[in-house]
């Protein structure tokens, strides 16, 4: 069996698929992000790598023998924390390559097993998914396997069983040495008065994004980190409170409790997608916090894959 990875980024799913024993002859990959294709051409050499993804009429390969096709179409467009373009954002209509090339390989092997994974989203944007795929879609939350809410829809033609909840919490997967935040947070993007309250309140005063904390041992779902809204681990005084002025968007993943706050480290990122130790270690930091908020969560889609 040949797997045909779309959107591949770090090749988490070949995470997946050499986790669980998975064989397979070979394993293509489309992904254009140059930070992910060096971390996935450290850690995988052998994978056969087809570039963009619009260019795949283009791609010499015998589109028979692929068996498996995997993906996560760009999400920026069905988030609720997005503008809600869904099909009219120029990233995730990409989705319908995806459904190009599924049909094409069905049209020269009609037994191929795929899966597509995104972000819960509008049911009217869902449906739209569903009747291009033909199949309804499952909903799992990486939090019953890792330490990490993380809502996605999954489509895929076999049986998913829902996994078991191992009950893994932040604070087992945080580096030794560092102010252990045992309780999960971010901050977020909301506008707040100083006294907390999210509406009726005075627009003269200053506004600044405040820190919401999860109080069942879970880490919110990690994002995409730019470069400029980094901010360093260290040196840390165990004192300061981190705290952004008012903006729109997402500023970072964060561990909190209620004195203080720091930003999670690449490791912890990687536990929280239960990536590899040190899987992304030959990029940037900048860049690893955004490749592993791109990312899937491989256990997950290790548990998915058991049904192949």
């Amino acid at each position: 069996m040949n797997v045909l990875s779309l959107f591949d980024g770090m090749s988490c799913g070949r995470i997946a698929l050499d986790r669980i024993g998975i064989e397979y002859d070979k394993y293509y990959a489309c992904e254009v992000d140059r930070s992910a294709l060096l971390v996935s051409s450290i850690n995988y050499p052998d994978t056969i790598r087809l570039g963009d993804v619009r260019s795949w009429r283009e791609w010499d390969i015998d589109w028979s023998s692929i068996g498996l096709l995997i993906g996560g179409s760009p999400c920026q467009g069905f988030s609720y924390s997005g503008k809600g373009l869904a099909f009219n954002d120029p990233r995730s209509v990409l989705f319908f390559e995806y459904v190009d090339i599924l049909n094409h390989i069905r049209s020269v092997n009609p037994d191929v097993l795929f899966l597509l994974e995104n972000v819960n989203m509008k049911s009217e944007f869902m449906d739209i998914i569903t009747s291009y795929l033909g199949v309804s879609p499952v909903f799992i939350n990486s939090s019953l396997l890792s330490a990490q809410s993380r809502q996605r829809q999954y489509w895929c033609n076999w049986n998913i069983s829902m996994p078991e909840d191992l009950g893994i919490e932040l604070s087992q997967v945080l580096e030794g040495g560092l102010p252990d935040c045992g309780l999960g947070g971010r901050v977020v993007g909301r506008r707040l008065q100083a006294n907390g309250k999210r509406s009726d309140y005075d627009k003269t005063i200053p506004l600044r994004q405040y820190l919401e904390v999860r109080f069942d041992g879970k880490q919110n779902c990690l994002t995409t980190v730019y470069k400029d809204s980094v901010v360093p681990f260290e040196p840390y005084d165990g004192r300061t409170v981190i705290e952004f002025n008012g903006g729109r968007g997402r500023k970072g993943d964060y561990s909190v409790d209620r004195g203080y706050c720091r930003m999670m480290t690449p490791l912890e990122c990687e536990r929280l997608q239960t990536v590899p130790e040190g899987y992304t270690a030959g990029a940037s930091q900048g860049q690893r916090y955004r490749m592993l908020g791109n990312g899937w969560t491989v256990d997950v889609i290790a548990h998915i894959l058991k049904g192949v």
